[in-house]
């Protein structure tokens, strides 16, 4: 009697197998868009042989910077898609420790701020490795007010670590960084020279200095992971500028923020018995007005929402002369002020595609779980 042989075949783990996929994937597309990148068969060996052999693989600093660039090009809810090849990459994988990490948040804050002239950076650190997470940076962004009730956790969560600020109006958060799950995160206060601010004036009305009112100019997002060929970057704090409504209509105008606009509208003598009155329309465009009005003085780059709208369909238009699509998510990208008045509003477009990569990746709650 014959025996027979069986043969046992070692199958890759899933994991394994989907990070070769995304690896693929991602460098199968920079060869395309950046010919002289070189020959993608052969950086593919080696990327499979990096992964066989530790279940991970190390993007090139070309590989790193066009990624990143494309994660903004694929931002849905991003209105300022226009200048993504302009994206300054601050390569920083070096990095692990959080004294290094919050240093080097702040001289992000410097580059970006770049006296006034705000320059779009993203500043990636270390990435998550098999077992090995990497450090988180706890918070919205790199920049936020102890008065602002969107602070109101991590408030709770500095005060606890032992920070005594938060007393004024305006106080800016201490930077926090988390350098594994089962630690406490670090507290870093930010340099003055760090944080350029903006006060807030009327053209038009003295008075409105007397609010006491500022905000700060560079808007660096830093709870979100930057996800490129598989690989996850946790820590990447990224910034473009702002857009006026974003701080007229949202931060300072929105109930659940600083609920201005009952204080513009005692200012400006509205009649504010009736919402026929159109009390907070009004209100709006003049705290809208006063934001555009102080940076334009102040000497520091924001944008106003119609220009940004009509940008964002030049950005539209170009990238489908390269046979790329552009996402959008609509509710973002109209702006939360006159949005009919706007070029961005009466059309429609590409849905969001969660599977689209490279991405930024929102983070939950917990800093440590998943993005998505």
């Amino acid at each position: 009697m014959r025996l027979q042989r069986t043969v046992f075949t070692r199958r890759r783990p899933p994991a394994l197998t989907a990070k070769l996929d995304a690896a693929e994937t991602f460098i199968r597309q920079f060869a395309s868009e950046d010919p002289e990148s070189g020959d993608p068969e052969r950086r593919l060996r080696e990327v499979r042989a990096a992964v066989e052999a530790h279940g991970t693989y190390e993007h090139t600093p070309e590989e790193l910077a066009f990624g990143a660039r494309v994660a903004w090009r694929n931002a849905a809810r991003c209105i300022g898609r226009l200048y993504w090849r302009s994206l300054v990459v601050r390569d920083l994988r070096h990095l692990r420790h959080p004294d290094d990490i919050a240093e080097q948040c702040f001289e992000h804050l410097r580059v970006a701020g770049n006296g006034g002239r705000l320059r779009p950076v993203v500043s990636v650190f270390a990435p998550d490795r098999p077992g090995r997470p990497a450090a988180r940076l706890l918070g919205e962004q790199l920049v936020r007010y102890a008065d602002d009730p969107r602070s109101e956790k991590r408030l709770a969560l500095a005060r606890e670590l032992g920070w005594k600020g938060g007393k004024e109006d305006f106080d800016v958060l201490p930077l926090l960084v988390q350098a594994a799950p089962d630690r406490s995160p670090e507290f870093y206060e930010l340099p003055d020279d760090a944080v350029l601010e903006v006060p807030l004036r009327h053209p038009h009305h003295s008075g409105f200095a007397g609010l006491g009112l500022r905000w700060y100019a560079v808007p660096a997002v830093s709870d979100m992971t930057l996800e490129i060929g598989g690989v996850s970057y946790p820590a990447a704090p990224f910034n473009g500028w702002y857009m006026g409504t974003e701080i007229g209509s949202r931060n300072l105008g929105d109930a659940d923020r600083y609920d201005l606009l009952p204080a513009v509208a005692a200012l400006f003598d509205l009649d504010t018995a009736s919402d026929r009155n159109l009390w907070r329309d009004r209100a709006l465009v003049e705290l809208n007005l006063a934001v555009l009005h102080s940076f334009q003085e102040a000497g520091v780059t924001i944008a106003d929402h119609h220009t940004e709208s009509s940008r964002f369909i030049s950005h539209i238009e170009r990238e489908r002369r390269h046979g790329r699509s552009v996402p959008a998510d609509w509710s973002w990208i109209v702006p939360p002020l006159s949005g009919s008045a706007t070029a961005v509003f009466h059309r429609s477009y590409d849905p969001p595609d969660a599977e689209l990569r490279p991405a930024f990746l929102r983070r939950g709650a917990d800093p440590w779980a998943p993005a998505s």
